[in-house]
């Protein structure tokens, strides 16, 4: 019996040896810090891990705050950091960041932000589908929207109703024809997932709506998923928050038959892994053997 009991023993305590050192080859693995895991941004990274075979490093998920916190601590501390990113971002306004290189083309080339609105619109609400289908701005004008955002105690709205009077002359161009204030209050449903990028082109879009065409618009912040599926069911009217052709590439695949895609609102626009311009490596390939950098 006593030999049974010792033998035991040493079973569980090899066991829990194995386990150990399981966990902490996982703890040894580099960080890299995501969104929410829906985003195809965080499918194009799962690829990246798969294409590059980056066994030492993990993804972690999160949110855009989370991502944002992470990079905040790891650059007030000067520590490696490597995070899910995309352009516009206020970002790299806020700090000097770089893009890692992508030689296989894990998170696809340039992208653009395209506005989908539900079918039927166009013959129901003839003016807030040809306003969008003009809407259009560039990096600068979302990113200068973006810095406002951030600072303490900012409300979106207001600083989406300031835009739109710093810059009546594009406005003007995107309502050019339509009549003021001939939504007589109509309801607008615009849906839109929450990131610093479509906090601030949705809030634009529903300021130019209310306060020059006179609509009433009620924005939704809902998962990417809800999102197309959302304007592909017709229970809102649209989004102006379309990464294509990577990022949600494959929700437009599933519904492109239920939209209506008036085409890209901005250019230029890109995802990929980013770190601070003081993190000496260049490419997604050399992310394997500087793991241990990332623990942090």
């Amino acid at each position: 019996m006593k030999s049974k009991i010792i033998t035991m023993c040493v079973i569980v305590l090899l066991a829990v040896s194995l386990l150990t050192i399981g966990c902490a080859k996982e703890e040894e693995k580099g960080r890299i810090i995501g969104i929410d895991p829906g985003a195809g941004l965080m499918s194009a990274a799962e690829k990246a891990l798969e294409d590059y075979n980056l066994d030492n490093m993990e993804l972690v998920e999160g949110s855009d705050a989370t991502m944002i916190s992470a990079l905040n601590d790891a650059i007030k501390n000067e520590q490696w950091v490597v995070v899910t990113g995309w352009t516009p971002h206020f970002k790299f306004a806020k700090w000097d960041l770089k893009y890692l290189e992508d030689p296989k083309q894990s998170f696809g080339g340039e992208e653009q932000i395209n506005t989908i609105v539900r079918t039927g619109l166009k013959e129901d609400m003839p003016d807030v589908y040809t306003f969008l289908d003009n809407f259009n701005w560039t990096l600068d004008d979302m990113q200068k929207i973006q810095v406002w955002n951030e600072e303490e105690g900012a409300d979106f709205y207001d600083n989406a109703k300031r835009w739109v009077d710093e810059n009546e002359d594009k406005v003007n161009e995107w309502i050019k024809g339509l009549e003021p204030n001939s939504g007589n209050g109509q309801e607008v449903e615009l849906v839109y997932v929450e990131w610093a990028s479509e906090i601030a082109s949705t809030n634009v879009v529903r300021a130019v709506l209310q306060e020059k065409l006179g609509y009433d618009v009620e924005l939704t912040s809902v998962g990417a998923a809800a999102m197309w599926q959302g304007v592909a069911t017709g229970d809102v009217d649209g989004m102006v928050a379309a990464w294509l052709p990577a990022t949600h590439g494959s929700y437009l695949e599933e519904v492109k038959d239920q939209v209506d895609d008036l085409g890209a609102n901005l250019h230029g626009a890109r995802i990929g892994l980013v770190v601070p311009e003081y993190v000496t490596i260049d490419s997604i390939e050399e992310l394997n053997e500087n793991a241990a950098k990332f623990k942090k």
